[in-house]
């Protein structure tokens, strides 16, 4: 036990705090994305048999902001465009018979999602969040950090950081604000977040509307994949809010089987968008969150993209 104590300890202090990353200048995008503030949505298709659909062209799709129709003015089917991933699990008491599990399907799905060119992160959160990897494209290194996870490694102990300090327990809204924010902010192109947890949280600083807004700024899709024990529940209807606000899926999972086959679905969709781009009708500079909706020729099918973006303010 002192041995698992001295490896987890050291990471306390990257969590919260998480001054290296977090005070970086946030890497630009492409010029032309910067100067013209074009808006890049990524996007995924199932027909009404829930299978991706792959077939469809740029006249297939209109694009709203705010009710306003906008001109696509980019489009392609992105199979193997690069991409950022953040692992987060939930380990927290309620996750004690779980995490075995989880921590396989883990490995398994970065595994499979993950060519020549991705990035991915390890974070766990309970009484606090830790950094367990920083982004990287060794996986064995992710899989030796999948594997520290423990159940509260995290202890009592809140370390004071970039969020206000609060109460004690799960720290959900948390690790997601942390993850995007100050990890995923100052990478470039696609990102997504894929959450292990039964969406209960008791202790984090931020409210939930501030880790939607940290991925809606940071442009990350967070998926969510409801892993719960019946005997504590979970909280499905967060679950859905974030996923819906940014544009990911939430799966429920009951079962080993389950947990699996969730990841596979998540990694089909990752490596099955199309990217549609535009340039805003609303030049203004603001700063306001702008709506977005997608629709597709055959309405039965089923769009899944971000539902919004904020303006830039200079």
């Amino acid at each position: 036990m002192k041995i698992a104590a001295v490896c987890v300890m050291p990471l306390l202090a990257v969590s919260l705090a998480w001054p290296a990353r977090g005070q970086e200048p946030p890497v630009q995008g492409p010029t032309i994305k910067t100067q013209v503030n074009l808006v890049n949505l990524f996007v995924t298709v199932r027909d009404k048999s829930k299978h991706i659909a792959t077939n469809l062209t740029q006249d297939d799709f209109k694009v709203y902001e705010d009710g306003q129709e906008q001109k696509i003015a980019f489009f392609s089917k992105e199979m193997t465009l690069p991409i950022t991933l953040g692992l987060l699990m939930d380990t927290s008491g309620s996750e004690q018979n779980m995490l075995g599990a989880i921590q396989e399907g883990a490995e398994s799905f970065l595994n499979r999602v993950m060519r020549k060119g991705d990035e991915a992160m390890v974070i766990s959160f309970d009484l606090d969040v830790n950094l367990l990897a920083d982004i990287t494209d060794d996986r064995s290194e992710l899989d030796r950090a999948i594997r520290r996870a423990q159940i509260n490694a995290a202890g009592p102990m809140v370390t004071p950081g970039t969020l206000p300090t609060g109460n004690i327990g799960t720290d959900f809204y948390d690790a997601v604000y942390l993850a995007c924010h100050d990890e995923l902010a100052s990478e470039a192109g696609r990102k997504a977040v894929v959450v292990l947890t039964d969406a209960e949280d008791n202790g984090s600083k931020v409210r939930v509307e501030e880790a939607i807004e940290a991925a809606q700024r940071t442009d990350t899709v967070v998926h969510i994949l409801l892993v719960y024990d019946p005997r504590y529940g979970a909280n499905s209807s967060v679950a859905k809010k974030i996923t819906d606000e940014t544009g990911g899926r939430m799966i429920v999972v009951n079962s080993e089987k389950h947990l699996q086959e969730a990841f596979d679905q998540i990694s089909e969709e990752l490596r099955s968008q199309y990217t549609i781009g535009y340039y805003p009708t609303n030049t203004a500079h603001d700063g306001k969150f702008r709506k977005i909706k997608v629709e597709v020729t055959d309405h039965d099918d089923k769009v899944l993209t971000r539902k919004g973006y904020y303006a830039p303010t200079s």
